[in-house]
């Protein structure tokens, strides 16, 4: 199979020309009401609600029922305007655009109270020529409609049969038709998220003048002789050559650690014009590549390029270069139907372990650098090398990817449709064309992204039937998936970007789709593609309901954030499992029951006769019932990489749903809103680990698998232990020497009837627990596991623990010594709000002490800690 080849060039800053200026309009403008009962100063980038709350005009939009109190918002017609002046002469250049980044999201835009042009994507840039308008002062104003009624305006005007669904589940009290619009389509609500359809100017705008020639853009890709072994970089530049005449000139190209350097004389016709060009790389120079995190460095190469042209313009731009391949491998398998599906990064079969992306914030200006820097950070330290940009937010800002490509972490890039049938008229084609195209020159130098992804689930509705299509419409709604994700965005990828591969959705049979003409019978095939698995009715504990599949790029379950998020919107009245706040957050049909009554499979439910009490350990048990559950499940797929079992097997990926929050309510994610760690994001640090034990029960069996991700084989010890509910001292104990750890594999390396362990330990299920752990020498390596003999709600000998911790600090991180009175089954270390994370949580504590590191991410004091901390393990809840 041909590698997929990719070269970053990440810009990093631009000289400026002679030949061009830029004046920002970021900064102040006013905002106005669609009546003018309201005029208030507003931020750009920003949005009405930032305005509004930056005045003190309205509360937090996220606190209690705010989702619908501020509704008003958005169903009105806001206008955003800026008087003035350019600080330059703007008589010498012959010509001036007016620039926008990202407009959210219909509007209709004046330049000195003339039309210059309308918008209606919120994915796309815009830029309209006001060379003929622009005057010593000037105004600039964007009249918006709003995006709900915009979308219903549009739902009438649609010819034909409707796209669907029309409006989302009532759950999720949302706006309806959002799938007319290109906008972040869950700003219109979703399963997760509140329904908040901002308007505003969400990116940079400004003025830009120039002379001679501007460059528009330029973007770059690699190609890679296996023959030769040999780079070449592959760099396409975009020009406005507003001179009447044709311009020359070179441009040089220079890597100066990789010791190339490269000069072409080029000539422009006055016009747009391409110029491309083709750099060698000096085949004498080890270049070193690009790696995911846990795999390697993440090398760079600081190149610039220097355009001189006519005239005296000099054009110079820095950026950072780097290298890596990546392949989607998709072949026979020996004993199993069906195709591969895995990715090959620099040759080497990488597993995909991470979580699901969504936008961090409603309020997008809300979405710093520290708010980004934070969040992936937070990736990483679980030992993740994967993120999916899911289909129904946003393209992340430029930060996000520039943040990947520093930290390791692999994109699957989802294109921005999700969970719905979506119009194919001749004016929303064209928009989308634009958007993809400008999204591919955007995105596709950054080694991180490596997946292009047409949606989310949109082939799985239509093949499943989600929305009960009439039949005399549905080959009309499956002509028109692949007219949009197939002759349009793919047509454009496969132009734009031959360095990475494509799907056109997701679930999706991958190969197998092409063959069954875009629309698979069972895009969720185990033989085929990835998969999404949600089943909440079924006990989670019992891996057997899980697929074996190829790759699993959707999972999860549910749980509540922490009461200190929770507190900061909502009152004291609202502090109730069963409150109509509760109600109100929870926007998944019978959520909250959901995961009652997932819990009570294994745990019994808090019993507190103080309701406060009873709400903190219902949202405690919440969690420990997802990170159980999604640690059974992602443990399942880890041991299914090197195996064949009844024609399965041969999992490549885990991608659990979700990483991150929106805003404080129950989700699937292990993010909470601002960054707190919920225990399933300490779980993840564990099950993500380089090196793994995992264990399970198979016909009263007990296995351990050795899970491997590292580049060569380890040879290590699995010790396994028998501990009573009873005892701090262990009972009985296996040690089997000489376990090859497989590079990249999985394999067993232990097998053992229940009944013989119990025996050797002289107890019974109820009263046991078994942990293991991997040694090389006399240290530990990876993370300590365990597994229940039976539910712990039937737990004999059991008791309260009293934990108490000692703590002290050493530097900027806080140490504490914990001791236990007895066995405690998920220890959970609880600092209130304030903002950190420990080294460990949610932990199983089988010795009398152990010690726990606390990062803070801001300033903080030891007594603040103490005055804040607070401890509690499961029989604490009943």
């Amino acid at each position: 199979m041909r590698p997929h080849l990719l070269l970053l060039l990440a810009l990093c800053g631009a000289g400026s020309a002679a030949g061009a200026r830029s004046y920002s309009l970021r900064g102040r403008w006013t905002v106005r009401s669609g009546n003018g009962s309201l005029e208030l100063p507003g931020q750009v980038p920003g949005c009405v609600h930032s305005a509004l709350l930056q005045q003190g005009l309205i509360q937090d939009p996220y606190y209690r029922f705010n989702d619908l109190n501020y509704r008003w918002i958005s169903l009105d017609n806001w206008t955003y305007s800026k008087k003035f002046e350019i600080p330059f002469d703007f008589s010498k250049w012959q010509k001036v655009n007016l620039i926008f980044e990202g407009v959210d999201t219909v509007s209709k835009v004046l330049f000195n109270e003339v039309t210059i042009g309308e918008t209606d994507n919120m994915f796309s840039t815009y830029g309209f020529d006001v060379s003929g308008l622009v005057g010593a002062a000037n105004s600039v104003e964007l009249r918006f409609q709003s995006a709900v009624l915009a979308a219903a305006q549009r739902s009438r005007a649609h010819a034909g049969p409707p796209p669907l669904p029309a409006c989302p589940p009532r759950e999720q009290k949302g706006e309806c038709h959002v799938n007319f619009l290109r906008k972040e389509q869950c700003s219109f609500s979703w399963d997760w998220g509140p329904s908040f359809p901002t308007q505003g100017i969400w990116k940079d705008v400004r003025i830009e003048a120039y002379n001679i020639c501007h460059l528009n853009y330029f973007t770059f890709s690699p190609v890679y002789d296996n023959g030769t072994k040999e780079w070449h970089l592959e760099i396409q530049s975009s020009f406005d050559v507003v001179s009447s005449k044709p311009v020359g000139g070179q441009v040089t190209v220079a890597i100066p650690k990789l010791q190339t350097q490269w000069t072409y004389k080029i000539e422009l016709q006055p016009g747009e014009r391409i110029v491309e060009l083709s750099v060698k790389i000096n085949e004498n120079i080890t270049v070193e590549t690009w790696w995911p995190h846990g795999h390697g460095n993440q090398t760079g190469y600081n190149m610039t390029i220097l355009f001189e042209l006519d005239g005296g313009l000099n054009i110079e731009k820095s950026a950072k270069v780097y290298f890596r391949t990546v392949e989607l491998i998709q072949e026979p398998i020996k004993g199993s139907p069906g195709l591969s599906f895995y990715f090959k990064i620099n040759g080497f079969p990488i597993f995909l372990k991470g979580s699901n992306w969504v936008p961090a914030d409603s309020f997008q200006d809300r979405v710093t650098s520290d708010v980004l820097r934070l969040l992936l950070q937070s990736v990483v330290d679980a030992n993740m090398n994967t993120l999916r940009v899911w289909g129904g937010g946003i393209y992340e800002q430029d930060e996000f990817y520039e943040l990947c490509d520093e930290l390791g972490i692999m994109v699957w890039q989802d294109f921005m449709f999700a969970c719905a049938l979506y119009p194919t008229d001749q004016g929303f084609i064209d928009s989308v064309r634009a958007e993809v195209a400008y999204q591919i020159r955007r995105l596709k130098s950054h080694p991180s992204v490596i997946i292009w992804g047409g949606n989310n689930e949109n082939e799985a509705a239509l093949s499943m039937d989600w929305y009960h299509i009439n039949f005399t419409y549905l080959q009309t709604y499956m002509d028109d998936y692949v007219t949009l994700y197939v002759k349009n965005i793919r047509e454009i990828v496969l132009a734009g970007d031959k360095s990475r591969p494509f799907i056109p959705s997701s679930p999706t049979n991958g190969a197998e789709t092409i063959a069954e003409h875009w629309i698979s019978k069972n895009p969720n095939s185990k033989y085929f593609g990835d998969v999404h698995f949600y089943d909440y009715i079924s006990d989670c504990w019992n891996w057997k309901i899980f697929p074996k599949a190829r790759f699993a790029s959707e999972y999860g379950y549910q749980s509540w954030p922490s009461f200190s998020t929770l507190e900061k919107v909502s009152s004291k009245e609202d502090w109730s499992f069963n409150s109509k706040f509760a109600l109100h957050r929870q926007h998944h049909a019978n959520g909250n029951n959901q995961m009652l009554n997932q819990a009570r499979l294994h745990f019994k439910l808090p019993e507190s006769t103080d309701p406060l009490r009873e709400f903190k350990d219902t949202i405690y048990l919440t969690q420990v019932t997802q990170a159980q559950c999604v640690k059974t499940e992602t443990e399942f797929y880890l041991r299914s990489r090197s195996e064949i079992v009844e024609q399965q097997g041969h999992t490549m990926g885990a991608l659990y749903w979700q990483l991150n929050d929106i805003w404080q309510a129950p989700s699937w994610a292990s993010l909470e809103y601002g960054g707190k760690w919920k225990m399933l994001h300490y779980f993840a640090r564990h099950f993500f680990a380089p090196l793994l034990p995992v264990g399970f029960e198979d016909q009263s069996v007990f296995y351990v698998y050795v899970v491997s991700d590292l580049h060569s084989s380890q040879t290590v010890a699995l010790t396994v232990r028998v501990h009573a509910w009873s005892s701090l001292q262990p009972r009985c104990e296996r040690v089997s020497p000489g376990v090859e750890a497989g590079a990249g594999r999985a394999v067993r390396a232990f097998a053992e009837p229940v009944e013989a362990l119990l025996r050797c330990a002289g107890c019974s299920r109820e009263r046991c627990l078994l942990s293991f752990h991997l040694s090389a020498g006399r240290e530990r390596v990876g993370p300590l596991n365990y597994h229940f003999l039976s539910s712990p709600k039937d737990a004999v000998g059991l008791r309260k623990a009293n934990i108490t911790a000692i703590i002290s600090q050493e530097g900027g991180t806080f140490i504490f010594d914990l001791h236990t009175s007895a066995v405690a089954p998920f220890v959970w270390l609880d600092v209130g709000s304030i903002p950190g994370r420990f080294s460990d949580n949610g932990f199983l504590m089988t010795e009398e002490r152990r010690r726990v590191l606390f990062y803070p991410w801001k300033r903080t004091s030891k007594s603040e800690l103490e005055q804040s901390f607070h401890v509690t393990s499961l029989r604490d809840i009943y």
